[in-house]
Formats: C-alpha cells, sequence, structure tokens
C-alpha cells in the first residue's frame, strides 16, 4: 500500500531534473539496507549491524542507473573501505549524481532495539550537495508553514522558542524542543526549559530528529536545536529540501586539521551559516526506511515467507512524499544467508 502526500511545487530548470524512475529505485535501496540491518536488532553488535547495512547499501547502489559520486557516505577513503567520499557508485549509464548515505543511522538504537534506526540516503543533482566533513555542525529545524526567518541560529534559546510560539500563535509552554541527549547540550536542555518550552531527549537518530519538526500533530516536535554530526545535516537538508521547514547550520571547525580538511573539501567560510538551498539545491530525493519502529517509520517485521517494510520517499521538484510500504516475499533478494 501507498500512501502519497503532495507538498507544493517547487519551481525548477528542466535540466536540472532527476529521472522520475529514480524515486522507486531508492526505495529498493534504503530497503535493501534496512533489512541487512534489522538482522542484528538487539544483538548489542553496533559495528556489525552498520557492516550490514554499509554492504547492502552499496551493493544495490551499484545496479542503478546512474554515474554517482559518495559526498555524504562513511568517511574519508583511510577511514572507510566502502562508501567513502569520493566513491563512485552506480553502472556509470545515467546522470551525474551526488549521493548522501547513512545506511544506519543510529547504530545504538539498533543494537540495544530501542526506538528511530533507520536506513536513509539522498540523492541529487551532480555538484549540488554540500561535500560537509565529518565535524560536528550547530543546527536548528523547524518545520514548513511559518514566515521566512522565523528562527535564527545565532539567537539565544529563549527566542527562537518565543519567535516560533507567536508565529504559531501559542505560549512558549506549548512548544516541545528535540534534542539530542549528550553532555554538550546541558545548558541548553536548561535554557529551553527555562523559557518553558518542553524538551524531549532522545539517544541517537540526528536525521529522523530533524524531520520530526514537519509532522508536529504525529511527532509532538515543534523545533529541533543543538550539535550533531555534519554529515547527517545535510541528509535532513535533502529531506527539508522536499517537505518544506526552515534550517541553518554551521560547521564546527574549532582546529587547525579540521579547518584544513574542511577546506579540502571545499569550504571557503569556516564561519559561514548554512540554509537549505546552501546544502541541497537542485532537485533531490530522500528515501528513508525503517529498522526499529520509531515516530517516523514502522520497522522491519519478519514473518513466516515474508518481511515487511515501511519507506518515506521524497522528491523536491514536486514536492510529492510518499508513504510506501511493503511486503517482500523473494527473499533472496535480500541476501540475508
Amino acid at each position: 500500500m501507498t500512501e502519497e502526500r503532495r507538498m507544493p511545487s517547487i519551481s525548477i530548470q528542466p535540466d536540472m531534473a532527476l529521472e522520475r524512475v529514480l524515486t522507486l529505485e531508492l526505495v529498493r535501496v534504503t530497503e535493501r539496507a534496512a533489512v541487512s540491518a534489522a538482522r542484528w536488532i538487539g544483538r548489542g553488535n553496533e559495528k556489525a549491524a552498520d557492516q550490514a547495512a554499509v554492504d547492502a547499501l552499496r551493493r544495490e547502489l551499484n545496479n542503478l542507473p546512474i554515474e554517482g559520486t559518495i559526498v555524504i557516505g562513511e568517511g574519508e577513503r583511510d577511514e572507510a573501505p566502502m562508501l567513502f567520499i569520493g566513491e563512485t557508485v552506480g553502472s556509470k549509464r545515467g546522470p551525474k549524481v551526488d549521493i548522501a548515505v547513512d545506511p544506519l543511522e543510529g547504530t545504538t538504537l539498533c543494537a540495544n532495539n530501542l526506538p528511530g534506526a533507520i536506513a536513509t540516503m539522498a540523492m541529487a543533482d551532480g555538484g549540488t550537495l554540500l561535500n560537509a566533513p565529518d565535524v560536528y555542525m550547530e543546527k536548528i529545524a523547524i518545520g514548513p508553514g511559518y514566515p521566512k526567518g522565523v528562527v535564527d541560529l545565532d539567537a539565544t534559546p529563549d527566542e527562537n522558542i518565543r519567535r516560533l510560539a507567536r508565529a504559531k500563535g501559542v505560549g512558549p509552554a506549548e512548544i516541545t524542543v528535540l534534542i539530542l541527549e549528550r553532555p554538550r547540550h546541558a545548558e541548553l536542555v536548561a535554557e529551553v526549559r527555562k523559557a518553558g518550552a518542553a524538551v524531549r531527549l532522545i539517544p541517537d537518530g540526528d536525521v529522523a530528529g530533524v524531520i520530526y519538526t514537519t509532522d508536529h500533530a504525529d511527532t509532538g516536535i515543534d523545533i529541533y536545536m543543538g550539535i550533531g554530526g555534519a554529515p547527517e545535516g545535510v541528509l535532513a537538508a535533502a529531506a527539508l529540501r522536499c517537505i518544506g521547514g526552515q534550517m541553518q547550520c554551521r560547521l564546527i571547525l574549532d582546529s587547525e586539521e579540521k579547518r584544513e580538511r574542511a577546506h579540502k573539501m571545499g569550504v571557503t567560510d569556516p564561519k559561514m551559516v548554512y540554509g537549505i538551498e546552501d546544502m541541497a539545491r537542485g532537485d533531490c530525493l530522500f528515501a528513508a526506511t525503517g529498522v526499529t519502529t520509531g515516530s517516523l517509520l514502522s520497522g522491519v517485521k519478519f514473518r513466516k515467507d515474508v518481511i515487511e517494510t515501511e519507506t518515506v520517499v521524497m522528491r523536491s521538484v514536486t514536492g510529492t512524499v510518499r508513504y510506501i510500504k511493503a511486503e517482500h516475499r523473494q527473499l533472496d533478494k535480500f541476501h540475508l544467508d
């Protein structure tokens, strides 16, 4: 069963549009990664779960009719044997595209059988995704439907909460802020609560956390704040490029080594505040398949002779968001032996 939701269309040049057939191909890729990772749910082995997802995702990417380059992946070439930044994937018989992947966002969630682990990736026209170094990034994000500039990365938590509350027509007590549960966020959590807003802490899941802001009715989340990974920021920006919302980010380049690495990857202004279109331009596709059940997606279910998955797939050029629940009966395609 496929549930489809249309968002307002986005104007884009015809030569910047990806082929529609690739939308469903992305679903197949993240499904394979999610099912492979799901075999490790609750087994306490984060590395094995992540490796299973990486292997499956790379195998399926190489079957796609694309000339793809990994711009957000498992790390730089000397850190990752596959899906490293700069690696080329695909059959080389198709459009040139940038690819951002997180084969298993929430390795700890998967290993400990906690909610919210997903397999996710984004694809965009070549040269349009930010080639972000694997460093931390300051982030703030809200969903669609608000005037531009409601929140500001450089404003205080109190200011942002009050601005958002006014735009929403409620008091600060009606605002819920999602924050990664990390020691570095202790002061932020205290400031948010002092402003009168509620805090929801999550142990992992930076990409899904930003997407939660786009569907307050189901998730209860109004705004995402805090510091997370830069690669996850680019993936989240690709999703918001499709579904709507606002996001501002800034790389944390607090050492000479990080600044040099960022410069080699094309970052010329280390203090730049990135908006959504600075991180994901042109036509882009985003897909995520649930590994463990969370607020965004149901997890993989292994039935007798059937595997069930749920995937969300989005496309920026049309603003279409599809939720695809699938029952897989040809199980050998998952290479589970």
